[in-house]
């Protein structure tokens, strides 16, 4: 892991599409599928007739590709301590979030991700990062943080992962600090906020406005935000899952390819690395990663 000396280390986001310069990520190498909500669910009673298999080899080799690309857009990367108990821990965005004031340490729901909070507390204790609030009122999921603009988060719960008192502490948290939080539900087979939205550029997002609450949806073009919709197929397998990286710049996964090439005739330069054994396995590369620190916009 990644020392993080507290001087040199300008720690916090304020927004989630600005040039992405230190990144927390783990390590899959006790992965394994195992039923832990709908989106691999779905993997495992379809396997069957499909004929996917788990392959730790090549998530190892996927998940390598994914840090290349990083590291080629010279985002730094830190990561969570391996630990064969907390075996799908390598999902960073879940575990916590990072904010403008510090790290939100989350409270997971699933029983096999229950315990991540200890890692996540482990690696901002050790690098000096500044712990912020602590999600104690009910289940709360990094998913579920999506800061939509500057001074803006849209804050979701399915029931299943994130739970709405959980949603409505945290949103108290951040207006608080002066900033605006909508909590919002979202349907189980999204899991997530950041399945359903995700900030692309400045004004920009990207969405599937098909399963989002048309009040939402009206809230949200309200702020001034243009949605770039993807498609209900494609979200559902986590179109809609990817990372901005700023410069104009994209990871995604080859799974979305009319978004895919929907961003590149925009202008965005898109990566597209083959990640099934995590979209099958129940995340993307939005799930994968958290930012530590984005440039201001």
């Amino acid at each position: 892991m990644t020392q993080i000396s507290e001087q040199s280390f300008d720690w916090g986001i304020a927004n989630d599409h600005g040039r992405l310069r230190h990144v927390l990520l783990g390590r899959p190498e006790y992965y394994k599928w195992v039923e832990a909500g709908p989106l691999i669910g779905r993997t495992l009673a379809n396997a069957d007739r499909t004929g996917v298999r788990f392959d730790l080899q090549l998530a190892m080799a996927q998940h390598s590709e994914m840090v290349s690309i990083f590291e080629e857009n010279d985002v730094t990367c830190h990561y969570l301590e391996s630990d064969p108990v907390l075996h799908r821990n390598f999902f960073a965005r879940d575990s916590s979030a990072m904010t403008p004031w510090g790290a939100l340490i989350c409270h997971m729901q699933l029983k096999v991700r229950r315990a991540d909070y200890v890692s996540a507390i482990h690696f901002y204790q050790s690098n000096g990062i500044p712990i912020w609030k602590y999600a104690t009122a009910g289940h709360f999921e990094g998913g579920d943080f999506n800061i939509i603009e500057p001074g803006r988060v849209l804050i979701g719960y399915c029931g299943e992962r994130s739970e709405k008192a959980g949603a409505e502490q945290v949103a108290s948290f951040v207006e608080a600090e002066g900033w605006e939080a909508l909590v919002a539900p979202i349907s189980r087979e999204f899991v997530h906020m950041d399945g359903l939205i995700v900030p692309l550029a400045d004004k920009l997002a990207v969405a599937c406005v098909d399963a989002m609450e048309p009040w939402l949806v009206e809230i949200v073009r309200g702020w001034g935000i243009e949605l770039l919709e993807v498609g209900y197929a494609e979200a559902r397998n986590l179109g809609v899952n990817l990372v901005a990286l700023g410069n104009d710049k994209v990871l995604s996964m080859a799974g979305a390819k009319n978004l895919n090439e929907r961003m590149g005739a925009m202008g965005f330069e898109v990566y597209a690395p083959d990640m099934s054994m995590f979209v099958l396995g129940g995340g993307g590369v939005h799930c994968l990663c958290q930012a530590l620190k984005r440039d201001e916009v």
